[in-house]
């Protein structure tokens, strides 16, 4: 299932309205009805069950495609993305692991775009690193988290808030927070040349339907379950170590945990980076796992 057929055509911002009101049109799946054409798409590769497994589902794109709009691409582009990552999803997934569609395709949704935008950025320029990355991709939520929401430069109590939550130099915030107010533009900006409609008329609303609700509730779970798994096969000092520093609200810095355990700080340092690697492996040998087993 390559083809983009499947779906109604987004050709451009311009006929952005019009895709949105479009897709709202098309009712969603209960859980039974969502079942059988899975397994009608598994069995017996029915095309005509892929195309309502995907299109019931564009709605959750559209949703997740509004939450990265402020990286500077055209939202046209996300969602074009996230289509093929929803896609993808239904190609894989299997009926009988007893979750919802919308669960498994969230992932595969989120990574197409988060991909694309990688893509679309440039990171070479910024650095490849997971905490580069971590940083983009986290920046704004912190910034709105601390409600720093002041165009420019960030204060320096931000600025230490952020980089010790990220493990990054104050620097790389810096850089990053620059770079991304440079692509930033209005919600209010007109979705057409001739101003109808604007970019805030389409973002989700504070409504979550159902089933898109039950979705984020089962993959939280999801998460949570996994991490409380990879946190078992740390030791006390290094489990207790990587929650002061990167699970507590208010992360303990390197030099008060060192004067908790009596070691150095670069000690504490080196417990907190074979923790989280050890963290880091456990969940991407069972996000592999769970893919091959839907394969």
């Amino acid at each position: 299932m390559t083809s983009k057929s499947l779906i109604p055509v987004l050709d451009s911002d311009s006929g952005l309205t019009r895709y949105l009101r479009e897709i709202r049109r098309i009712p969603l799946l209960e859980p039974q009805e969502e079942q059988d054409l899975a397994k009608l798409w598994r069995d017996e590769q029915d095309l005509d069950a892929a195309h309502r497994l995907v299109t019931s589902h564009l709605r959750l794109v559209a949703k997740i495609a509004m939450g990265f709009r402020g990286y500077g691409l055209p939202v046209n582009e996300l969602i074009s993305e996230g289509n093929i990552g929803l896609m993808q999803a239904v190609k894989k997934f299997d009926p009988e692991k007893g979750f919802r569609l919308a669960t498994y395709a969230m992932w595969w949704i989120r990574a197409s775009i988060q991909e694309y935008i990688l893509r679309s950025w440039s990171l070479v320029k910024m650095g490849t690193t997971s905490a580069q990355k971590k940083l983009f991709f986290n920046l704004r939520r912190l910034k709105g988290e601390i409600q720093a929401i002041e165009e420019g430069d960030l204060t320096p109590e931000h600025l230490k808030h952020i980089a010790t939550k990220l493990d990054v130099t104050e620097r790389e915030v810096i850089d990053m927070n620059r770079r991304m107010l440079s692509h930033d533009y209005s919600t209010n900006s007109p979705l057409k040349i001739d101003g109808d409609g604007e970019w805030q008329d389409f973002m989700p609303d504070d409504t979550i339907d159902q089933e898109t609700a039950l979705g984020e509730q089962q993959e939280l779970q999801k998460r949570s379950a996994l991490l409380g798994e990879a946190m078992s096969i740390l030791n006390d000092r290094e489990k207790q170590i990587i929650i002061s520093r990167r699970l507590n609200d208010t992360p303990e810095t390197l030099e008060e945990l060192s004067v908790k355990y009596g070691i150095s700080r670069e000690r504490i340092r080196q417990i907190e980076v074979r923790a989280y690697e050890k963290i880091r492996d456990y969940v991407l040998n069972a996000a592999e796992d769970d893919l091959k087993a839907a394969s």
